[in-house]
């Protein structure tokens, strides 16, 4: 079985709508960051798969979270 949903579609230099905004870049993370997270508060990296997701330990419990790590800054 095959996926449904379909590809990227391009943007024509010549159309009169506005092309679509581009994906903003992939936070990069290394073991033994200190991070803060919006609702958790501050963390440590202490697991990283590349592109999928890091586990960081905030004290009270390890929380994996995905990429595109929306509320996880780090300092």
């Amino acid at each position: 079985m095959t996926s449904s949903r379909p590809g990227r579609r391009r943007h024509l230099p010549t159309s009169p709508f506005k092309a679509p905004a581009e994906a903003p870049p992939v936070k990069e993370f290394e073991l033994h960051d200190q991070v803060t997270h919006d609702t958790h508060g501050l963390g440590r990296v202490v697991e990283i798969e590349p592109g999928r997701a890091v586990l960081v330990d905030f004290g009270t419990q390890k929380i994996r979270i995905l990429t595109p790590y929306p509320k996880l800054f780090k300092l």
